[in-house]
């Protein structure tokens, strides 16, 4: 799946996809609670009122830069809280590559928070050692995340997550810390869209007069445009994440932006458009 903002293309490259499994993270979207929104159907929810969610990286070229968003869990990491994330066996780097992007040919990681599936592709398994997967690219990490992760939680290094997918690319001397308003290129800029994390970040893209909004996790699936005030549970800041949203949302409302979601799955795009008291997703 591609979409063009004006000279820059945005690639779709999917992990996987999955039906239902979404109470763990949204546990006030029952299949009761979300039926009543058939715009969802059939690209974010089932006919059942099944969520559908998807973890893709998203690939952003412009005619100087090619940036990957967001890389996913990986291939045979360990130690995950969710049992059917460890030890995958998937051909994401194959598919990366059929797309026109061999991971080679990457210039920029941005990672828009340091979350478990957000970062496993920073690094691959060779020879019984983690390297970093796009080894021509500058990993960016907000630095206000960084630290969070690194000052509050003293034992990181001994974290799975770190161990495998964060310590190497900095061992290699790969990655720079850049603010949460950061500018990546003349077509790309960093949002801070905070409360999930407390470095989250949004990726704005602005080419020819068209523009575009790669969401991170401010928004985990469309049924928070309904239901604002539904957090995740794995959000930093319930409250803050809520007001975030809010704020997002009245802002890309009625706009010509693109909303690009990180975890929507099927056609993944639209324009927030105001529905009632709250908002929808228009594809």
């Amino acid at each position: 799946m591609k979409w063009r903002i004006g000279e820059v293309t945005v690639t779709k490259i999917v992990e996987m996809e999955v039906a239902g499994g979404t109470r763990f993270i949204l546990p006030q979207a029952s299949r009761e609670a979300v039926l009543p929104y058939q715009w969802m159907r059939p690209h974010f929810m089932t006919e059942e009122g099944r969520l559908i969610m998807s973890i893709h990286a998203l690939v952003i070229e412009t005619p100087q830069r090619r940036i990957i968003v967001d890389t996913c869990l990986g291939n045979d990491k360990q130690g995950r809280d969710v049992p059917g994330w460890n030890g995958l066996q998937t051909d994401f780097l194959a598919r990366l590559a059929a797309a026109g992007h061999p991971r080679e040919s990457i210039d920029t990681v941005m990672c828009t928070h340091l979350h478990v599936d957000h970062v496993g592709w920073n690094t691959m398994l060779v020879d019984g050692r983690w390297v970093p997967t796009f080894p021509n690219a500058r990993y960016l990490m907000g630095r206000v995340e960084f630290d969070y992760w690194t000052d509050q939680h003293r034992n990181v290094e001994a974290s799975p997550l770190y161990a495998d997918s964060i310590a190497p690319v900095f061992e290699a001397g790969l990655v720079d810390l850049v603010d949460t308003d950061s500018r990546i290129c003349d077509e790309v800029r960093l949002v801070p869209t905070t409360g999930h994390t407390p470095g989250h970040v949004s990726v704005r893209i602005d080419s020819g007069g068209e523009a575009a909004l790669i969401t991170g996790d401010f928004i985990h699936h469309p049924c928070q445009l309904a239901r604002p005030d539904w957090a995740a549970t794995v959000d930093y800041d319930q409250a803050a994440s809520t007001a975030t949203r809010r704020r997002m949302f009245e802002e890309l409302a009625g706009s010509p932006v693109l909303v690009i979601g990180t975890h929507f799955a099927g056609a993944t795009a639209g324009h927030i458009i105001r529905d009632g008291d709250a908002w929808r997703l228009q594809v």
